[in-house]
């Protein structure tokens, strides 16, 4: 059997999203699979994110991952995104990235692979679930299979994750609430299983 590919696609603002994706990464890697962690374009202007310490020192830091492309998406066997939630729903950043790969869709190089999504939030009811559901609301369209983590692994009860997908609390000062590593290295690995299975 060949090796599994994972894309992680993130976008994350002040960090919380890319630590997820990072520990996302871990797990995937311990069943030998071949990673990509990618985040999506940046739509904010320069002056704004200028403007938040947090921020700016975010994207600093994180200067030299790769932008996400559509090659990362079609070289992939399986995919997970993690998003922040914006309204209850996901940032523009990452659906903007998903309303560009028409041309993906259109060919057929969407379809079944296996997606799985993460999200965050300022409070505990602050639509992560919505997020996640949204987000597979477009990944139907591509033909994906989802692979949700379910209940079927402790971590996702004592991370106080649900079902869709992991997903963290931020506080006001921008540290998870929850901790929520092992649930995201268990999804990551949830995905992996699948896509292996399904190659």
């Amino acid at each position: 059997m060949s090796q599994t590919k994972l894309t992680i696609v993130y976008y994350s603002q002040t960090g919380t999203n890319y630590q997820m994706a990072k520990w996302a990464e871990e797990g995937a890697k311990e069943l030998g699979a071949d990673v990509r962690v990618v985040k999506t374009p940046e739509l904010a202007p320069q002056t704004v994110i200028d403007g938040k310490t947090e921020w700016k020192a975010h994207v600093e830091a994180t200067k030299d991952v790769p932008e996400v492309t559509s090659d990362d998406i079609e070289w992939a066997d399986a995919i997970i995104f993690s998003t922040p939630t914006r309204f209850g729903a996901m940032a523009a950043q990452m659906k903007q990235f998903l309303d560009t790969q028409g041309g993906l869709w259109a060919t057929g190089k969407t379809v079944n692979k296996v997606v799985s999504a993460m999200a965050s939030a300022g409070n505990a009811h602050g639509g992560q679930e919505a997020t996640i559901l949204s987000l597979y609301t477009s990944m139907f369209h591509w033909g994906a299979i989802v692979a949700a983590p379910g209940y079927a692994d402790p971590s996702m009860f004592t991370s106080g994750g649900n079902p869709y997908g992991v997903s963290v609390t931020v506080d006001g000062e921008g540290n998870m609430v929850e901790d929520v590593e092992a649930a995201v290295k268990y999804q990551a690995k949830r995905t992996v299983e699948i896509a292996s299975k399904l190659q």
